[in-house]
């Protein structure tokens, strides 16, 4: 069966007609496999979904028990049968849980990358190359310009500052899923073991991490402390309270915000962003190069970004390149600098 028979785009996101499932899909359909738990990826309302146990948990948090008709917890390297195709998660290291998919019908088989980074991260399983003969990949940062600065690099700009402004509290903006507790393990492994506070809306899925064994070290939550309590201390928020009134609670605050957006300052300083830390969850451009090679795949799909210039690259090393053109999808900092997700 062709690749193109196997998996195509529709409006409600990744097809695969074979098997009778979407990838990721916008709206909701008869069976979803997921590959994380972020909104623009996991959303509710679908007869069926398959995921990891932790991306299941993670939309259980979200969306209340009954988010899916059904549901069914597959294992890294667990291959399933649907239709006329194989299934098999494997490891996206993007976020806890996060795989990619691979689809296998007879000797052709695709690899569903999800969001996905290939660089260390102590909250997640590594991610893992796949041979495939098509591979999907992300391109959120398939930009050049976009090559992200060594996190720990990044981590010590934030305690320096802290340091030097013991008077000041530090809001760091981060999205709650993934970028927060990654944050926090990174400032840990620094070295730092103050106590660290939690905006309200973090709680619930970093308690969720720690339940899964990660450790974080002593968590409180901001709200209620008074600011003399809070002066050099360290708080996590939704990138979108960084900057609005619920900083009034705080003394003096200095807005951080980890994100690989932040790699462009002209963005740190439209938001008002005075110490940007350039942490990403995703592939930067190296990253992505990288990983299309590591694959073997002759055929490359392109999605979820900065398309053109990723299958120009492919193109340019003989490689069959297309973009996908899939809607729906958005960088889960980038959607996050906008109001939403921000509790007391």
């Amino acid at each position: 069966m062709r690749p193109h028979a196997i998996l195509k785009p529709v409006g409600a996101g990744l097809c695969c007609p074979p098997g009778g499932f979407h990838i990721d899909p916008v709206r909701p359909v008869e069976r979803a496999l997921i590959t994380h738990g972020h909104s623009d990826h996991a959303r509710p309302g679908h007869g069926a979904v398959l995921a990891t146990q932790e991306t299941l948990d993670m939309m259980r948090l979200r969306y209340g028990d009954n988010f899916a008709g059904s549901t069914q917890a597959v294992a890294y390297g667990e291959t399933v049968r649907l239709g006329d195709v194989t299934a098999t998660f494997h490891p996206a290291g993007h976020v806890l849980g996060s795989a990619q998919i691979a689809v296998t019908n007879g000797n052709t088989r695709i690899v569903a990358s999800g969001d996905y980074k290939d660089t260390p991260d102590p909250t997640c399983a590594p991610f893992e190359v796949v041979p495939c003969d098509v591979f999907i990949t992300e391109a959120t940062f398939g930009l050049p310009v976009f090559r992200h600065s060594d996190p720990d690099g990044e981590i010590a700009k934030l305690l320096d500052s802290v340091a030097l402004f013991p008077e000041r509290a530090h809001l760091v903006g981060a999205y709650s899923l993934g970028k927060a507790q990654r944050v926090i393990a990174l400032i840990r492994a620094a070295g730092y073991d103050a106590p660290i506070y939690l905006h309200g809306a973090m709680e619930k899925i970093t308690r969720y991490y720690e339940a899964c064994g990660i450790r974080l070290g002593e968590l409180r939550m901001a709200k209620g402390m008074t600011k003399a309590d809070l002066a050099g201390t360290i708080t996590l928020a939704p990138p979108a309270a960084i900057t609005d009134i619920w900083t009034r609670r705080f003394p003096d605050p200095v807005a951080a915000f980890a994100s690989g957006w932040m790699r462009v300052r002209a963005r740190a300083r439209q938001k008002g962003i005075e110490l940007p830390l350039v942490i990403s969850d995703h592939a930067d451009w190296d990253g992505l190069t990288a990983t299309i090679d590591a694959t073997g795949a002759g055929e490359i799909w392109v999605t979820h970004g900065q398309e053109d210039a990723l299958v120009h690259w492919c193109q340019s090393k003989g490689l069959k390149a297309r973009p996908l053109d899939l809607v729906g999808y958005g960088d889960e900092d980038e959607a996050a600098l906008t109001p939403g997700e921000t509790g007391a």
